[in-house]
């Protein structure tokens, strides 16, 4: 059995603390409108809110995780170094992340990571050492550097560091309602508003585990949906069947959103999305590419099919949420090569726009 089996849940209290280490680190992105007003809405606000995650630094929100995680690490650790494994936007967390702290700093990743991604890492002055497309196979690499180099090895999300920093994306959303709530309320109490939905994107769970427990615990009534390809969706599976349920490399490598091609949860990550989500919606190819479309006509923003993800969900299961509240779309990332981009964006013109 995994250790983390027994291991407390991620709080709201080490959250907090995240974000404190966080602070002038990372943005707070904004909450952008998404549609047309409400009816009679004063102020012209609309249904749904996207949180552009895209806007952070390194153009995704692995950044929150990877600095909590290395800033936490001894002083002996960070003059040692430290390793990881990811496909692309972790791999640029802790490749920004180590460049802050002065650190060397080894990403494995898989051969077929987005050009965007790698030259990410390479800007950063991180090593790369290319494995094959499976997950496993990554990590496996991984593990054997930190032993063979004696360097901290830091988990791309079932790790209640990680958890924790992404888990203040989930702050930013509850204190970002509450002032909309604010404003609509023309007073200065900002802990109260309406119930809301966040959707969030699973890939190892990370995200999905921090913000679902930061929503939870400032904001009881909100609900938080993971979501996921529906090439990717091992996370649905597992949540259905009460375990956590492995996919090959082979199935989660036919989803164009490359953030999500992990083959399973871990342990940690399952538990708190069992305990804390309240459900996963997946999504189809052309509903992730149809969303791009409508990220860029609709927001004027610039979004990789994982961070589209959030709003294919909002954009075509409306009928799988709740019909109350407005609604926050996370969009997790913007990294995307141009040349995917262009066939994604034509794609999703081809399906409907």
């Amino acid at each position: 059995m995994s250790p983390a089996s027994d291991e407390p849940l991620v709080t709201i209290e080490e959250i907090r603390a995240a974000a404190e280490r966080l602070r002038g680190i990372v943005v707070r992105t904004p909450l952008l409108p998404f549609g047309p007003p409400l009816a009679g809405d004063r102020l012209g606000r609309p249904h749904a809110w996207l949180k552009a995650e895209n806007l952070q630094p390194i153009g995704a929100f692995k950044l929150r995780g990877a600095y909590n995680a290395l800033s936490q690490l001894s002083a002996a650790q960070l003059a040692r170094g430290v390793v990881t494994a990811s496909s692309g936007n972790h791999a640029q967390g802790v490749s920004r992340a180590a460049r802050l702290l002065g650190t060397r700093a080894v990403i494995v990743m898989p051969s077929d990571a987005p050009r965007i991604k790698v030259a990410g890492v390479e800007a950063d002055g991180a090593e790369i050492v290319f494995v094959g497309p499976s997950s496993e196979e990554r990590a496996a690499r991984a593990r054997a550097i930190a032993e063979s180099e004696g360097l901290a090895l830091i988990a791309s999300y079932d790790h209640r560091h990680i958890i924790a920093g992404q888990g203040t994306a989930g702050i930013e959303i509850a204190e970002q309602m509450a002032e909309l709530a604010a404003d609509e309320a023309d007073d200065t109490d900002r802990s109260v508003g309406p119930p809301f939905t966040v959707l969030v994107p699973v890939g190892g769970g990370g995200l999905a585990s921090g913000v679902a427990t930061a929503v939870k615990a400032l904001r009881p009534d909100a609900r938080v949906y993971g979501v996921e390809p529906v090439l990717a969706a091992d996370g649905r599976d597992s949540l259905a069947q009460d375990r956590i349920v492995r996919w090959t490399p082979e199935q989660t490598g036919r989803t164009s959103a490359d953030g999500m091609r992990t083959t399973a949860l871990g342990a940690l990550t399952f538990r708190h999305l069992r305990e804390r989500l309240d459900g996963i919606i997946a999504v189809d190819e052309d509903e992730i590419a149809r969303a791009m479309v409508r990220a860029a006509r609709g927001a004027r923003l610039v979004v990789e099919p994982s961070g589209a993800t959030s709003l294919a969900a909002w954009l075509f299961h409306a009928a799988e949420l709740p019909a109350d509240g407005a609604v926050v779309c996370l969009l997790s990332g913007g990294n995307v090569d141009p040349a995917t981009y262009d066939e994604m964006i034509a794609r999703g013109i081809r399906s409907g726009g």
